[in-house]
């Protein structure tokens, strides 16, 4: 694995005391990457220890995105007005119950995720995710995020569905189903168990994709975590707008579809798209559950008019 140049002059050449000299020195070197590519080579490039850079990065880039995206859930929980956009209006969590389910995701963070975050760098060097400037076309990253999504889905479907049954359940997904009516924080309140097995989608299967085509670019799974972990806050925040994004591709889970599973404990196993309920007959609700008895009934005239 290449460092952020592959010339490792230049990056003695730009590095400097401070990270806003550095900035300068690579922005006044490097005229022809853009921002983001600037502020990247300055990171690595002063932090010089790869090890520390990706880690510390990681760390900070969940903890930021999934604490920012799960406040605005937690103020609007508290605004009467948007009751009427609460899938469950009479259930409102309590200020207690959200600063309780946050001390639980806290230690999880630090204890649980921090441990493969802090030595994800020298996979990363085996399996040739680059960390070099310039990034990759956006298509490509965009082709490839749109296919994590995809994989993902599928791998937590099926992971999501095993949780559900005998003492995987009592044990472990329990813990998850303590609220019934979700709210933002809760997206990664789980077991560590369920919070490593099912957290594998979303770093596994780029790890696959990686060994299968020999080429991923690290920005490009900072914006795939972000875009996830959006996904999974959003999933649980409760509420159901009409801008909400399954209005506009139907296709989209969101919060209708699992605050559905939360509420009946069964049924719509996925994380982001509808189709893996819906071709296998999972769809959670009572809708789901007349449209399933319709089926069967149909099922049932056509075989005995077959006999007859």
């Amino acid at each position: 694995m290449l460092g952020v140049f592959d010339n490792s002059t230049l990056a003695e050449l730009v590095r400097a005391d401070t990270y806003s000299e550095t900035l300068v020195n690579i922005a006044r070197n490097q005229p022809q990457l853009n921002v983001m590519e600037q502020y990247w080579a300055a990171w690595y490039t002063w932090m010089n220890n790869d090890i520390l850079a990706t880690g510390l990065m990681f760390f900070l880039l969940h903890e930021f995105v999934y604490f920012s995206r799960s406040l605005p859930w937690f103020i609007i929980d508290h605004i009467p007005y948007f009751r009427r956009w609460k899938l469950q209006p009479t259930k409102i969590p309590s200020t207690k119950e959200q600063l309780i389910c946050l001390k639980s995701v806290l230690l999880s963070h630090f204890l649980v995720e921090a441990i493969p975050i802090w030595t994800f760098h020298p996979m990363c060097q085996k399996l040739g995710i680059t960390i070099e400037v310039p990034f990759p076309h956006y298509k490509t990253m965009l082709k490839e995020i749109c296919l994590f999504f995809v994989l993902e889905d599928m791998w937590h479907y099926w992971g999501h569905r095993l949780f559900h049954y005998g003492v995987l359940y009592k044990y472990i997904h329990k813990q998850h189903h303590k609220y019934a009516a979700p709210f933002g924080l809760s997206a990664e309140y789980a077991h560590p168990v369920e919070t490593m097995t099912l957290g594998f989608g979303t770093v596994g299967m780029p790890i696959l994709y990686v060994m299968y085509t020999g080429k991923l670019h690290l920005f490009t799974l900072c914006i795939w975590v972000v875009f996830r972990l959006f996904q999974a806050v959003d999933s649980h925040s409760g509420y159901d707008f009409p801008w909400s994004l399954h209005n506009f591709l139907p296709f989209w889970a969101g919060a209708e579809h699992h605050d559905l599973h939360h509420h009946y404990f069964i049924g719509n196993y996925a994380s982001s798209f509808r189709w893996w309920d819906y071709c296998l007959d999972t769809e959670a609700g009572p809708e789901a559950q007349v449209a399933r008895e319709e089926r069967m009934k149909a099922k049932a005239a056509k075989n005995a008019k077959k006999k007859n």
